[in-house]
């Protein structure tokens, strides 16, 4: 690339391109990174942080990188299974509010009710609709249908119950929102790379996770390719193999 020829923004992508090749064939990085990852799970590193007052237990790398998608697809919807204290809801509402356009559909099988109250009373709330009820119910998925059916541009994030049967089964119901050039995100992938006794009070592990779900789905589906670029940018990240990106 001749630098005298292209605009600064152009050179730094350029540059930041070129890096991300070297780090996917870096030995060293890559153990490293594993390590890391494992004493971010020892520790909860997760349950550090929080958006505009409330907690978001993610990664912020991961977070990162959703900024990265919803600002460049300007999703009409945001789709996200799993609510927790809300901070994913209003950090994705934040990005849409950003953009001055889009809503999040938020969907827990049990919202509670101090959670509720502070979600429906913050700034950004008339961005969100909340959802009670198992995200694989059929009459969960007909409220998403009812709200976002017809919708041009969706984003789906998966982040509930982390067992493969469950993960697969949200998977087979909400990509057919998702829209061409959009992702379906699924967290929690890291699960699998984990040793086992490091999650020994959960339903899923090693074998039985988000991940083992995604590569299970994968074999059925044409739609979605798994994007290895971002997790080579990220390097840490919650969703190794997760960020599925629509293809058609």
């Amino acid at each position: 690339m001749n630098k005298n020829q292209t605009n600064p923004t152009e050179i730094f992508f350029h540059e930041r391109n070129l890096r991300m090749a070297v780090n996917k064939t870096d030995e060293q990085l890559q153990k490293a990174t594993a390590a890391f990852m494992q004493e971010i799970v020892r520790t909860n590193y997760s349950f550090n942080f929080s958006w505009l007052g409330r907690p978001v237990i993610q990664i912020p790398q991961d977070l990162f990188a959703m900024q990265e998608i919803i600002w460049t697809i300007k999703p009409d919807f945001i789709i996200e299974t799993g609510i927790a204290h809300g901070g994913s809801l209003i950090f994705y509402a934040s990005m849409l509010e950003l953009i001055g356009k889009g809503n999040v559909i938020g969907i827990d099988i049990d919202i509670r009710q101090h959670n509720r109250v502070e979600i429906e009373k913050h700034r950004l709330y008339h961005r969100i609709t909340m959802i009670e009820g198992s995200s694989v119910s059929p009459s969960v998925v007909d409220q998403v249908k009812s709200i976002a059916g017809g919708a041009k541009s969706i984003l789906v994030v998966l982040d509930s119950n982390h067992t493969h049967e469950h993960v697969l089964r949200e998977l087979k119901l909400y990509t057919p929102f998702v829209s061409v050039g959009s992702y379906c995100v699924v967290f929690d992938t890291g699960i699998e790379d984990l040793p086992k006794d490091m999650i020994i009070d959960r339903p899923w592990g090693p074998g039985n996770n988000p991940k083992t779900a995604v590569w299970e789905f994968l074999k059925t589906s044409d739609r979605f390719l798994i994007d290895k670029d971002i997790e080579t940018k990220l390097l840490i990240t919650a969703a190794p193999d997760g960020y599925l990106r629509c293809i058609k």
